[in-house]
């Protein structure tokens, strides 16, 4: 591990030279002043002064050695649609959206809500956004009209790119709809939506604000708008995260440190060189999306593939025939998708010729050692785990194998990465953790490069939520619990505080509550989350009605149940359905009236719930083992 810890060691030690010498990597039209202002902790300044453009970078530059290269490969299982440009294609259709926002009056600093499926004109946008010097907000299109509106209000866009509709599985999604009701909820309205027509729902009668795309492209098809050179800690993006008050936090990322972040993880981490096709898995509403199927693939000159489809359709073998198809060299993906692709028909896996793939990247939950196991035997290649946060923007954990190819470790995503001043800490008094105590995972300041630099329009915010938890430390708390051996390797336990991950998907239980308290018939409510062999978590609530007598009847219980389902679906989306809803006549809280999430947790996971001498009426955690065992744990 010399190589390794060297590496780490200069850019704790000495990160303003480290970084000076990993910022060469990208294109600045002016020369930054100053690596590193730290004048105003916790908040850190890259790059003081440099001028860059996340686009260029992204694709401008490429055109003199790569103009005929592919640089976007778009594959479509649900409609049968798969189209490649070239970066020569790519920068023209980015020209032209950036023509056609920029007539409807985007201009730099304005905010652009992305409400997208995964389409190339996502691509197109999220690049025409940074090209303009716009700031784009992506709303994972699965969300339901009450998360849009808030986002549109936190936010305040000068517009709204959406599409007619977005398809999952078979099943189509109306998208208009769900933006009529969002924009009627929102007390912010942008004057106009430009929309997509993707011609999978049906004609509607719109309102005056919609703007079609299709005639307005053309009017600018042959368009060329200049970079706009922003300063290096300009924002690019804001990306709302789910929290515990109930309230998303909309994440801050930078310009040139962010670029540079990712241009560097490109080798270090990915080991991806200019010429090779990545595909990775996920989805533009989520934080990889945006930093490893656009951003960093294309600042580091690769082909990147986007998929619109499950892993199961048609059939279990799609992601590897892809992998033969287009010959593509690193694949990443989350642990979900693993365990669904384990239960398919081996048969599947080995029908494809997987040659070209060098390496296979996973994210998003905790990679259990079973899975991992499976997939490293099946391929044959190399598994690197990595772990990070939607904050954070690149991998923090991880085997950087472009730096040193240390052996991986089952069940831990890896060792700290260079930039990250990671150690774990004990929750009451802040000090380090020996090897294999159990700590929260905190991050010394600054944080390096790409990380978010505040929470849109709420700096307090920033600083309560993530700088404030450990005692008379500056220290910045990933809210994860960790255990770290004696060679550097992290294992994560789970979370501290009460967000969930489901299948990758970070989702606030408190977002969920405030949904099921919506329903008439619901008194008092406590979300959990508890361990799914297949999605990591899925989300678990108990409920005490108003009138339980109402609902004495076991159909009547099973109507109410779907009836709540069905609530946090329309005001959440389906990504936040609980997995089940039990109904009792007390949750289980302390004398000062604090819910026992966490006992309930270990209670549905057929754990011991431990000593809780300050729980109030101790038969309100035979309530909860009562429901379970009438029910069913999940």
């Amino acid at each position: 591990m010399t190589r390794y810890r060297e590496f780490h060691r200069r850019s704790i030690e000495a990160p303003e030279d480290f970084w000076r010498d990993e910022a060469r990597r990208i294109h600045w039209e002016t020369p930054f002043e100053t690596v590193l202002d730290r004048s105003n902790p916790p908040f850190a300044r890259w790059f003081v002064g440099g001028r860059t453009n996340l686009c260029h970078n992204a694709v401008d530059r490429h055109l003199a050695e790569r103009a005929q290269q592919n640089a976007l490969v778009y594959v479509s299982t649900e409609t049968g649609i798969e189209r490649r440009y070239t970066y020569a294609e790519l920068y023209a259709e980015i020209n032209r959206m950036a023509a056609v926002m920029r007539s409807l009056g985007v201009k730099r600093g304005d905010r652009v809500l992305v409400y997208l499926p995964m389409i190339p004109e996502a691509v197109f946008t999220m690049l025409a956004c940074a090209r303009l010097g716009a700031i784009h907000s992506v709303v994972f299109g699965g969300f339901a009209a009450p998360s849009l509106a808030a986002r549109i209000d936190d936010a305040k866009p000068a517009l709204i790119v959406t599409a007619d509709a977005g398809a999952r599985g078979g099943k189509v999604i109306d998208y208009t709809p769900l933006v009529d009701e969002a924009l009627a909820r929102a007390q912010h309205k942008p004057p106009h939506v430009l929309r997509i027509d993707r011609q999978l729902a049906p004609e509607r009668l719109n309102a005056s604000y919609l703007v079609d795309y299709e005639p307005l492209r053309e009017q600018f098809f042959d368009a060329h708008v200049p970079c706009e050179w922003l300063e290096s800690n300009e924002p690019s993006y804001v990306l709302y995260t789910s929290g515990t008050t109930g309230r998303p936090k909309g994440v801050v990322r930078d310009v040139g440190g962010y670029a540079v972040a990712l241009a560097a993880s490109m080798e270090y981490i990915f080991e991806g060189r200019a010429g090779d096709t990545m595909f990775t898995a996920s989805d533009i509403g989520w934080v990889v999306g945006h930093s490893y199927i656009i951003y960093a693939p294309l600042i580091a000159g690769l082909t990147t593939v986007m998929y619109e489809g499950t892993p199961i359709r048609p059939d279990g073998g799609i992601w590897w025939r892809l992998v033969e198809q287009h010959r593509i060299n690193l694949m990443f993906t989350a642990p979900t998708a693993l365990r669904v692709l384990k239960k398919q028909d081996p048969a599947l896996l080995k029908k494809s010729n997987l040659s070209s793939l060098r390496t296979l990247f996973l994210a998003g939950e905790p990679l259990d050692e079973p899975t991992a196991s499976w997939i490293a035997d099946a391929l044959g290649k190399p598994v690197v785990d990595n772990y990070w946060q939607t904050e954070t923007g690149w991998p923090m954990l991880a085997i950087q194998r472009g730096v040193e190819a240390l052996p991986p470790k089952l069940g831990s995503p890896g060792v700290p990465v260079y930039g990250y001043n990671l150690t774990l800490r004990n929750e009451q008094t802040g000090e380090v953790c020996a090897p294999g105590e159990k700590g929260v995972i905190t991050l010394g300041y600054p944080l390096p490069p790409g990380c978010m630099s505040t929470v849109w329009g709420d700096d307090r915010r920033f600083v309560s939520t993530y700088w404030s938890s450990v005692p008379d430390q500056q220290l910045y708390s990933t809210f994860d619990w960790g255990i770290q051996d004696a060679n550097g390797y992290v294992t994560i336990l789970g979370r501290t505080d009460d967000v969930i991950n489901v299948a990758g998907h970070r989702l606030g239980t408190r977002e969920i509550e405030e949904a099921l308290s919506s329903h008439t018939a619901v008194a008092e409510v406590a979300v959990v989350g508890v361990a799914d062999p297949l999605k990591g978590q899925v989300a678990l609530a108990f409920v005490v009605l108003r009138d339980a007598d109402r609902y004495a009847a076991d159909e009547a219980r099973a109507k109410l149940e779907a009836d709540l389902i069905t609530t946090v679906d329309r005001q959440l989306g389906a990504i936040a359905r609980p997995a089940r809803v039990h109904m009792v006549s007390m949750l289980p809280k302390t004398r000062s009236g604090k819910l026992l999430r966490r006992a309930i947790a270990a209670l549905a996971e057929g754990r011991d719930p431990g000593d809780l001498p300050t729980i109030e009426d101790a038969g309100a955690l035979q309530q909860v083992r009562d429901a379970l065992a009438a029910g069913g744990k999940a």
